[in-house]
């Protein structure tokens, strides 16, 4: 995504077709792109304000976005109070061509007059989290509608006010049908929201593919943890890489960062908010594409080289005959097994030079960094010693 949508995990948000704004082609790649949650809610608030002060729902809604774009959504409920206090307007979720936890979820805005000077209050539905830890970009016991939202929010509610004679003083409860559970599957839990999603988007465009959500969370995830006072912190492959990291260094959940693919974002990141120790953790033949130079681990754009293996392997102590038999290995798990049968420590050698490319792109922040290789079962098959960049 352009916008981290869900809080992480899944992939980003995005948003078009019959429920939702139009989405667009994008160029080259034949996917469509969308609308962020925050670019739903919007379009439901301002819905919801107009039919308060009209008596009538535009639908469909047009919303203006950072950087010009002016979707249109079609409304998918809409219900407005005899007494003209409050009303609803709810767009569902399209999330285009990106793979999103939240497609096809229910966005709802409920806007209530308040009193003039109270101006605009934001409150969390059911379904959209609150913020209970210190780190994010929102005070604790916030709703967890992010800034640019709240901004895209305020300006539409006093444009309508403007157009149609109200006074811009309002309270705005975003709402996303079943968020609490959909939001199990995001980064909310550990990042310290709670109840449900959050509402998230700094354009109100989601690239498909474009993995931004997922690096979005890290970043936030770093910040949690710092904010929590942690100063050790570990960059997990994945499910089996964080429950090793827990067994070798008995860390906390916060501590946690759920890296996948991108150790680039983790280091970049922590390049510019230093924590004392840095544990990366993951399988041996993902970290051996970081300690070839690789910082995206992704298949589809890094492939574990043989060829630096049988040189690791070789200066690990394997002969001949052994390095040309990882060099010929199908895959990298299969030349850490031939090299462990006869006594080679591969995994450790990996494990050292994955340190030593992660501290080169640290450039000299105060960080100590190890790294921890394992199998696919979660067994340690390579530790590095500890390492600091600069030293």
């Amino acid at each position: 995504m352009a916008e981290a949508d869900t809080g992480g995990r899944a992939a980003s948000s995005t948003g078009g077709g019959p429920a939702g704004g139009r989405s667009a082609q994008l160029k080259h790649t034949g996917l469509r792109s969308g609308w962020t949650t925050g670019a739903c809610a919007t379009a439901a608030t301002k819905a919801a304000y107009t039919a308060l002060l009209t008596g009538d729902f535009p639908d469909p809604v047009t919303i203006g976005l950072p950087k010009g774009q002016t979707p249109a959504f079609a409304l998918a409920t809409e219900d407005l109070e005899p007494s003209r206090t409050s009303a609803t307007a709810g767009v569902v979720k399209d999330a285009g061509d990106d793979p999103d936890v939240t497609h096809g979820a229910l966005v709802r805005a409920t806007v209530r007059l308040l009193p003039p000077g109270s101006g605009v209050v934001f409150k969390a539905g059911e379904g959209v989290g609150t913020v209970t830890r210190p780190g994010l970009p929102l005070d604790v016991g916030e709703p967890a509608i992010n800034p640019v939202p709240r901004e895209l929010m305020r300006t539409h509610v006093a444009e309508v006010a403007a157009r149609h004679g109200g006074t811009g003083d309002v309270e705005i409860t975003v709402a996303v049908d079943h968020g609490e559970e959909i939001a199990r599957s995001t980064w909310n839990p550990r990042l310290g929201i709670l109840g449900g999603l959050s509402v998230l988007g700094t354009t109100g465009v989601v690239v498909p593919y474009s993995c931004s959500a997922w690096i979005d969370s890290i970043r936030r995830g770093v910040d949690v943890a710092r904010a929590a006072g942690r100063t050790h912190v570990a960059g997990c492959t994945g499910s089996t890489s964080e429950k090793t990291v827990q067994a070798v260094h008995a860390l906390p959940e916060d501590a946690l960062l759920d890296m996948g693919d991108f150790a680039g974002a983790v280091l970049k990141y922590i390049r510019r908010h230093p924590v004392d120790r840095l544990t990366i953790c993951g399988g041996f033949a993902k970290l051996s594409k970081l300690a070839a130079g690789h910082l995206d681990l992704h298949s589809a754009r890094s492939q574990v080289d043989k060829g630096f293996l049988e040189e690791l392997a070789a200066g690990a102590g394997a002969d001949e005959t052994l390095a040309a038999q990882v060099a010929e290995a199908n895959t990298g798990l299969a030349a850490l097994q031939l090299c462990r049968s006869e006594g080679v420590r591969l995994g450790d050698a990996v494990a050292t030079r994955a340190r030593d490319e992660a501290l080169a792109v640290l450039r000299g922040a105060p960080v100590e960094v190890d790294v921890i290789c394992i199998d696919r079962a979660g067994t340690v098959v390579g530790r590095s010693e500890r390492g600091r960049s600069g030293v």
